[in-house]
């Protein structure tokens, strides 16, 4: 404002700011919705952890029960996303690890009990989620640092909005990366997000929890919901566990079998279900599941029936309950294995209704 003021010699009107509170209210709202994504796929690995631990497998958990994040990037982005870590997702400060150039600058984390260093490697070979929280321009040298440390299971969350996820997986020789994809969808914002607060005040509003479900004000595309599956499926192959019993795993994780949705019409919820497979699930290609069209991401954009499922998954992770609503028919998410591929090939997820 000062700057506009000296430059045309006026103090610019409210019209004149309108324009620039949209874009801060914008900024706000793409921070918000990516953190508290992030949050809800961590707090979806979680949960798919506590069960496979609460199971009555008779093999021993061969795999730490709390999920291990790592944070590359200590500026506003890295400090926002740890903040809403410690305070949402149900992830201790001993399970946080924070890589930055400057980890003298991050003390109300390490007085918290997360760790602060700057080594990315060291970082990378830890965490079984990194997420990318650096500017652009520093890409290139952080992914030639840490390539060659990634190992599966390890999955790798990109915040990093202008480097496209082709690139990404050249840089880093490797597939199971993550990167939502936003789309503002209204131009009434600032009611929603406001320009003053911070991103994890925001997030404990019941009413902005639901504004941030996919397919609302700032929607995430449908194949990132696809693409969170696939992660989850991912760390049960690397539990080697049977496909049946991952996904009945995933099953009980994402579809409760009384929830409030089909409870009034007494249907059923959506089902993860089998066609012919291998005795265990494939590594996945995240990319490829990202970039490629596939039945279950069509399916999902016109199911008002599967989003309403995974709306209540979504909020109820957050603690935010939904009233009841009606529906008179229910679906079958069948899934296949194409070719039976281990790499650059994915699951096509079928349905019947």
């Amino acid at each position: 404002t000062e700057m506009m003021t000296s430059q045309y010699g006026a103090r610019p009107g409210k019209e004149s700011e309108q324009p620039l509170l949209c874009l801060r209210s914008r900024s706000k709202g793409l921070m918000v919705n990516a953190c508290a994504h992030a949050v809800f796929f961590c707090k979806l690995l979680q949960a798919l952890r506590d069960t496979i631990s609460h199971s009555q497998s008779p093999e021993p958990v061969s795999f730490p029960t709390c999920l291990k994040v790592g944070i590359i990037g200590g500026g506003h982005a890295g400090k926002q996303l740890a903040r809403v870590l410690l305070e949402l997702s149900g992830i201790s400060a001993q399970n946080i690890h924070i890589s930055t150039r400057r980890p003298e600058t991050l003390s109300e984390f390490q007085q918290l009990g997360v760790e602060c260093f700057y080594d990315n490697g060291q970082l990378v070979a830890w965490a079984e989620v990194v997420f990318l929280c650096c500017l652009p321009s520093h890409l290139l040298h952080i992914c030639s640092g840490i390539h060659a440390a990634l190992r599966e299971p390890c999955i790798v969350y990109s915040l990093v909005t202008a480097v496209p996820l082709p690139r990404l997986k050249q840089l880093l020789s490797y597939s199971a990366i993550l990167k939502p994809q936003y789309q503002c969808t209204s131009r009434d914002l600032e009611d929603v997000w406001g320009t003053n607060g911070t991103i994890r005040a925001a997030l404990q509003d019941p009413f902005v929890i639901q504004a941030t479900c996919p397919c609302k004000r700032i929607a995430v595309t449908g194949k990132w919901l696809e693409a969170i599956f696939y992660a989850a499926l991912n760390s049960c192959m690397w539990r080697h566990l049977p496909h049946q019993q991952a996904l009945k795993l995933l099953n009980d994780v994402c579809f409760p079998e009384h929830c409030p949705i089909c409870a009034e019409k007494q249907t059923s919820c959506p089902q993860f279900v089998l066609f012919s497979l291998p005795s265990t699930f494939p590594w996945f290609d995240l990319v490829t599941v990202q970039l490629k069209a596939s039945p279950f991401s069509q399916f999902l954009a016109r199911s008002v029936h599967l989003q309403k499922h995974l709306t209540l998954l979504y909020c109820t992770s957050f603690g935010v309950l939904l009233r009841p609503l009606s529906y008179q028919f229910h679906c079958r998410i069948h899934m296949i294995v194409c070719d039976g591929g281990m790499h650059g090939e994915h699951f096509v997820l079928q349905w019947e209704g």
